[in-house]
C-alpha cells in the first residue's frame, strides 16, 4: 500500500469498524433469531406466524398511518417554518435564538417531553382549558390514548428534523438564481415554484425520510400518550423481548418493520424523483 493511500484507508476504517460493530453486528444477530428456533433449528415458522396473524397487520397499518401522518404535518409546519428562518428572519442574533429554541429540546428525553404533553393533554390540561376559554369547544376533549394524542406528541418531538433539514437546504440555494428568475420577468410563486421548491426537494425528503422512520420506530411517545389503549409495532416489539422473552420471534418482527419501512422509504424515494409523479 502506498504511503499516499495509507492515511485515506485508515480515515476510513474507524468508520466502517464501527458500522460494523455497531449496526451490521447487531442486526446480524437478530436476523440469525429471527430465523431460528430457542434451540438453534433453521426455521420460517416465526415469520409465516406474522404473515397469517392479522393482528399483526392492523398493528402495521397503525403504526405506517401515524408514521405518515407525523411526516405530513411536520412537512406542512416545518417547510415554512424553516422559510421563515432562512429567507425572512434578517437579524442574524434573532435568526439564532430561533434556531437554538428549535435544537435545546433535542437535549432533553423524549420521556420527559412526553409526560410533559401528558400533562398538558389531559382533561384538566393546559390544551382543554385553552380550547374551552377560546370558546372552540364546550367539554374536555380527550387527547390521552387517542391517535390525536400520539400525533400532537410525535410532530412536537421531531419537527425540528424536517426544519433544520429544509432550512440547510434553502440556505443552499443561490439568491441569484431568483434574481435571474425575476429578470426574466418569473412572479414569485413561479420562481418557487421552477427554482426554489426543486432544489430544496433533497433536503426536505431527507427531512421526510428521518421523520417518518423516527415516526414508526417510536416506542416512549405512543406508549404513555396512548395509555396502552392503542398498539403499534415497537411496542409489539418490546413485549417479545421484555415480557415473553421470545427473542426469536421479537427478531422476526424486528427484520419485518425494518424491511417494511426501508420499501416504503425506498417507494417514496422513487416516485419524489424528478419526471415521475
Amino acid at each position: 500500500m502506498s504511503r499516499t493511500l495509507r492515511p485515506v484507508v485508515l480515515l476510513c476504517a474507524l468508520p466502517a469498524a464501527f458500522f460494523v460493530a455497531f449496526f451490521l453486528a447487531p442486526m446480524a444477530v437478530v436476523l440469525i433469531a429471527s430465523l431460528t428456533t430457542p434451540g438453534g433449528q433453521p426455521t420460517f415458522a416465526h415469520y409465516l406466524r406474522i404473515l397469517a396473524d392479522s393482528y399483526h397487520w392492523d398493528v402495521l397499518w397503525v403504526t405506517f398511518r401515524i408514521g405518515a401522518l407525523t411526516t405530513l404535518i411536520c412537512v406542512l409546519i416545518g417547510y415554512p417554518l424553516a422559510w421563515y428562518l432562512v429567507r425572512t428572519v434578517r437579524f442574524r442574533p434573532w435568526r439564532r435564538f430561533c434556531v437554538i429554541l428549535l435544537v435545546v429540546p433535542l437535549f432533553t428525553s423524549n420521556i420527559v417531553r412526553s409526560f410533559g404533553w401528558m400533562v398538558l393533554l389531559g382533561r384538566n390540561g393546559l390544551v382543554n382549558d385553552g380550547l374551552i376559554g377560546l370558546g372552540l369547544i364546550e367539554r374536555p376533549m380527550r387527547f390521552l390514548g387517542t391517535e390525536l394524542g400520539i400525533l400532537i406528541g410525535l410532530v412536537y418531538i421531531l419537527l425540528p428534523f424536517i426544519v433544520l433539514a429544509v432550512g440547510n437546504a434553502l440556505a443552499k440555494v443561490d439568491p441569484a438564481l431568483e434574481h435571474a428568475s425575476a429578470d426574466l420577468g418569473a412572479t414569485p410563486a413561479g420562481t418557487f415554484r421552477t427554482i426554489i421548491f426543486p432544489l430544496s426537494l433533497p433536503g426536505l425528503m431527507a427531512g421526510a425520510v428521518m421523520v417518518f422512520m423516527l415516526a414508526v420506530s417510536a416506542y416512549v411517545t405512543p406508549a404513555l400518550l396512548s395509555g396502552g389503549r392503542i398498539t403499534v409495532f415497537s411496542m409489539l416489539i418490546f413485549q417479545q423481548y421484555s415480557s415473553v422473552f421470545d427473542f426469536n420471534y421479537g427478531g422476526a418482527l424486528s427484520i419485518t418493520m425494518l424491511v417494511l419501512t426501508l420499501a416504503l422509504v425506498a417507494i417514496a424515494g422513487r416516485l419524489s424523483e424528478p419526471g415521475r409523479a
